[in-house]
């Protein structure tokens, strides 16, 4: 076993569609036991059942709707009777509403936040007492959590207060042995980006303005998370890694 492989029981919320998707095969390939939490595409679930089943992968479904009491409880029972420690968290469950900000309501607010910030603030509260010595816990965050685009007010105000928290959870965390960061992927090909406002056009500039002349893939993401939750990031904690093929960089 090599510094880059995982072990143990690890959990992907959003973990069945698009960057969680590609962090639940990533981690069962590197060695982990990954419960892939979802709550609504069936399908998409159950090709990643397939997928797993063909590569002889060690990952489970859990279907839960973290936004509720019952869904909470869904997942803190699949992590009690687990036989050993939790050893790895990655939150990658989003979700948004993208309008001018003219149009947007409370409404809008408060579920884009009950997913992207309260539900992880919940389930930390819930799986702190099953994490192992040497857990790795990661926020899947955003580049809207620091820059500002349009339609994207709700969506990337929630970004920035999950990278915020992550941070503070970090800091009272890490004495225990937990390691919390931050994944910023940059532009990425998935539904979320599909279902902006010009979405394909972004997405075309962004390829344009990043100096590999491309936009990340969802496996170059899953890649980073893979190192935040391995001993080769023990000595990592708090921090914000930008996997954008260096758009970040560019005034």
């Amino acid at each position: 076993m090599d510094d880059f492989s995982l072990s143990g029981r690890m959990l992907v919320t959003g973990g069945t569609r698009g960057i969680g998707r590609a962090i639940s095969l990533r981690f069962a390939r590197a060695g982990a036991r990954v419960i892939s939490n979802y709550i609504r595409n069936e399908k998409a679930a159950e090709e990643l059942r397939r997928e797993a089943t063909q590569e002889s992968l060690a990952i489970e479904l859990c279907r839960a709707d973290i936004t509720s009491p019952k869904g909470l409880e869904l997942v803190e029972n699949a992590v009690k009777n687990l036989s050993e420690p939790l050893s790895g968290f990655v939150h990658c469950a989003a979700t948004g509403v993208h309008r001018p900000v003219e149009e947007l309501t409370k409404r809008h607010l408060e579920w884009t936040f009950s997913l992207n910030v309260t539900a992880f603030f919940e389930l930390m509260k819930i799986l702190a007492p099953y994490f192992s010595e040497k857990a790795g816990v990661v926020a899947a965050s955003s580049m809207g959590a620091v820059r500002a685009w349009p339609n994207y007010t709700v969506v990337g105000a929630s970004k920035g207060a999950l990278s915020s928290m992550a941070r503070h959870m970090a800091a009272e965390l890490a004495p225990r042995g937990i390691r919390v960061n931050i994944l910023g992927p940059g532009a990425v090909l998935t539904d979320a980006w599909k279902a902006m406002p010009e979405g394909e056009q972004r997405l075309a500039e962004a390829a344009r303005r990043t100096p590999t002349g491309r936009i990340v893939t969802t496996d170059e993401v899953a890649f980073a998370a893979q190192f935040f939750c391995s001993t080769a990031a023990s000595g990592i904690v708090g921090h914000t890694l930008w996997v954008d093929g260096g758009a970040g960089i560019i005034a």
